[in-house]
């Protein structure tokens, strides 16, 4: 955050390793492909030091076309709201030029996160026109470590569901919850909880 006169002004961007793993003219075929981008991106942001160990990706349900990722950057930037998924959220919304991804001039859209959303994220979810969820570890996975995930509960996912938001759990959950592991051996640090 930088100050202008009296206000405060906050400018986000990716960290400068985003394009030495990130392919964008891939197309990332399946469940494995996408949230293997989300786990190298959460990897990449702990054995970088630039964030905590959670990565997200937007992709084109249909064509797999890659729209966004993102990292969390809340040690970066000092910031509590950048977790992984509202940086992919606000950069997909950038990137496509509108507030919502579910505009009827735009394809549907999925996000792909290496760990269970939090109370913020799942929330962010709703709003965001996703039409798909699809997580690595799992909510017990990053309690380990302390991290406070707030109160998500299983009508959480059940309202998003009655919306038409389709959730798919544990996808390639030991390689992300390897990436906590190393975020625990690196001793970083719990920002919540």
């Amino acid at each position: 955050m930088t100050e202008h006169g009296d206000h405060p002004i906050v400018h986000v961007e990716y960290p400068e390793w985003v394009d030495s793993i990130v392919d964008w003219n891939c197309a990332y075929a399946t469940d494995e492909d996408r949230m293997k981008l989300a786990i190298a991106v959460s990897r990449t942001n702990v054995e970088c030091g630039t964030g905590g160990p959670f990565g997200a990706a937007i992709f084109e349900m249909n064509s797999g076309r890659l729209v966004s990722v993102g990292m969390n950057s809340v040690l970066r930037y000092n910031n509590c709201v950048l977790h992984g998924e509202i940086m992919a959220f606000m950069m997909a919304n950038q990137r496509v030029g509108s507030f919502t991804l579910n505009a009827p001039n735009l394809p549907p859209h999925e996000l792909h996160t290496s760990c269970e959303p939090c109370a913020m994220c799942l929330g962010a979810t709703l709003w965001s026109g996703v039409q798909r969820v699809v997580y690595g570890a799992a909510r017990e996975d990053a309690s380990i470590l302390s991290f406070e995930e707030g109160p998500v509960f299983p009508e959480s996912y059940h309202y998003l569901e009655e919306r038409g938001i389709e959730i798919v759990r544990n996808v390639l959950r030991a390689e992300a919850r390897a990436v906590l592991e190393l975020y625990r051996q690196k001793s970083g640090k719990i920002y919540n909880g």
